[in-house]
């Protein structure tokens, strides 16, 4: 294992710590701001932290979405000190059920126009909002700016067709950040990834060490 590789396998007990208790905090955020869209809680689980080499990373989701028969996901990268890969994937169904959360708020536009074509619409609406206003107050929160390319979207896939091992490159190291969601109407669940590479990590610890001396 090279010396970029191994570093961030060494993150001190006190680095994930406060890694986890800010994605908490940009978690939370996103949840907040994706309520006042559809007008429904949702609930996220703690975010778990897991340091892994991009290998595994396909295997690692897949164990994730298994129980499920079929996924859909948005994914959108990020670019700023800290960049990588955002990945927000849906239990089977949830398109359908996004959609009619937003038709029974009686939002405009949302009834027309076929099926699968509104499907990708709203999870590209929903995947927006949760993963910029994440990724957003990570980035505020650790004095970082970051911008986004558009999101794509995959509806309704096997999830052996949706994860492949080729998807990133094996020379890097990933920190996934993970949490569980649920809608507390609609029945919609799922995961949210954040997968950053070896380019930012230095960077994200020094971030850590700044943003843990403010309360010492």
């Amino acid at each position: 294992m090279d010396t970029e590789a191994q570093s961030t396998q060494d993150f001190s007990d006190e680095e994930v710590e406060i890694l986890q208790e800010i994605m908490n905090i940009a978690f939370g955020q996103s949840a907040s701001d994706l309520a006042e869209v559809i007008d429904t809680q949702v609930v996220l689980a703690v975010p778990f932290i897991k340091i892994m080499q991009v290998p595994e990373l396909p295997v690692y989701i897949k164990e994730n979405v298994k129980k499920y028969k079929q996924i859909s996901i948005v994914e959108q990268k990020f670019w700023g000190k800290l960049k990588g890969d955002a990945l927000l994937i849906f239990s089977s169904g949830s398109g359908k059920a996004l959609i009619k959360m937003l038709q029974s708020d009686d939002r405009q536009g949302m009834d027309t126009g076929p099926v699968d074509i509104l499907e990708r619409e709203t999870l590209m609406e929903v995947g927006n909002i949760l993963i910029g206003a994440c990724v957003g107050k990570l980035a505020e929160l650790l004095h970082d700016i970051v911008t986004y390319t558009p999101p794509l979207v995959l509806v309704e896939k096997e999830y052996e067709e949706a994860i492949t091992s080729g998807h990133y490159d094996p020379e890097k190291t990933a920190i996934v950040l993970k949490t569980d969601f649920l809608f507390e109407r609609g029945n919609v669940s799922g995961f949210l990834f954040l997968v950053t590479s070896n380019e930012s990590i230095k960077w994200l610890r020094d971030a850590l060490k700044i943003f843990i001396e403010q309360y010492e």
